[in-house]
This record gives C-alpha cells, structure tokens and sequence, in this order.
C-alpha cells in the first residue's frame, strides 16, 4: 500500500504544500514531510483500504508524510461511518492514543468530529475538557472540532464551555478554530452567539472574534469589533 502511495508523489506539489503548512523552522508544522499527493487522491486511497487491520493503519499513522498519516486518519473515519458501536469504541480509543500523529490542522479537522464527536454523542464528554487543557496544540484543537458534531445535532452546550476554556489559548490555530465553531453553532442558534458575544467579545482573541461574527450583518460586526481586544 505505501509503496502505491508513494508512486503517485509529485515533488512540485510537495514544496508548495510545505510552504502551505508552515514547516519552516519555529513554525507550527516544523519539519512534516509531504509526498504532494492532493486530498481527493487521499480520499481515493483510503476507500479502498477501509479493511486493512490496525496494524497497518498505526504503521501509516506514524508516518513521517503527511499524506500517509491522512489516509490512515481517512480508512478510519471511513470505517468508523459504516461500524457497530464495539469497533466504533476500539476506533475511538485507538485515535486517542495516537494524537501525536494527528499533528496539523488538516488532520486535526478531516477526522476529529467524524470519530470523536460522534462517538460522544449521547456519552459523557469529560475527555474533551481534558484536551482542551492539553499542551499540546493540536489535542486542544481535537476538543473543539469534535464538537461540530454535537452542534449538528443542536447541542451547543460544549462548545459554548470549551470555547470560553481556549479563549486565553495563545496559539492562532486554536483562535481560529474556536471562532469557527462559534460561527458554526450561530448558524443554528444565534441567540446562543449573541449571549456568548455579550459576555466575551472584551476578552476575545480577535481571530476569534472576526470568525465568529463572519456571518453577521456588517453594523453588528462593527459594535462587537469596537468591543474586542
């Protein structure tokens, strides 16, 4: 399989998607390697594969390509999807032991909701405010992704508690990612935004606050903006 991986490589695409995902020393993506392999080709792959056992899937996950490490998070949300609820467990629990390796912000957003948030759906959620406390950047990005799933089942609640833990987060992927959840919640349940805004929008990273108002009419950015940090 990773020898079919690496043949379909393209080196030109490969160096633009390093300069996409910050590799460059000091930057969030420090050191990933890329074979240049597009998302759709990603995608292709891992349909095909959503059989292979966990032993291969860990060998892909903890690869030093980017690409290979979305396969295996693909093949699992692919298996996840179409599983009874004791191979969605065993899938849940592999993914939380194998955060290391869901270490950029893509990865982070193709697979965290589709297999941590859905597999918490109707479950407690204690794990999420643990992440969200993690040093780690892109555990404390899993907690709030995951929470897209429970939005598009009109619970809001965790998002609006794990949005107010990350609000002191000083990384910008995570301002980003909270605003857009924010934003996605709002699409929903505005009323929940407005309060939510009311209360935080003086203490709000601006990122997060430019997110979560994108959708607002252009007066009411404004008179939040005039508020934020």
């Amino acid at each position: 399989m990773i020898n079919n991986i690496r043949k379909l490589a393209s080196p030109n695409r490969a160096q633009t998607l390093r300069r996409f995902f910050k590799t460059g020393k000091g930057q969030y993506g420090e050191g990933d390697k890329f074979l240049g392999l597009t998302v759709p080709q990603c995608r292709r792959i891992a349909k095909k594969a959503t059989v292979v056992n966990f032993v291969a899937i860990a060998k892909l996950l903890r690869s030093k390509y980017h690409e290979e490490r979305l396969i295996a998070l693909l093949i699992l949300t692919y298996r996840f999807e179409k599983s009874a609820d004791r191979t969605r467990k065993r899938i849940f629990d592999f993914y939380l032991k194998n955060t290391e390796w869901v270490n950029n912000w893509d990865l982070v957003d193709l697979s965290s909701y589709k297999i941590v948030g859905e597999y918490l759906l109707g479950k407690p959620r204690r794990i999420l405010y643990r992440l969200a406390k993690s040093k780690n950047i892109w555990e404390r990005r899993i907690a709030i992704i995951s929470t897209l799933a429970f939005i598009r089942q009109e619970q809001y609640a965790d998002t609006l508690k794990i949005a107010k833990i990350l609000l002191s987060d000083k990384h910008d992927l995570i301002h980003k990612a909270t605003g857009w959840m924010l934003r996605e919640m709002g699409k929903r349940f505005e009323a929940g935004l407005v309060e939510f805004l009311n209360q935080n929008a003086a203490r709000m990273p601006r990122t997060t606050l430019r997110y979560a108002i994108e959708r607002f009419p252009e007066k009411q950015r404004k008179q939040y903006l005039a508020i934020g940090k």
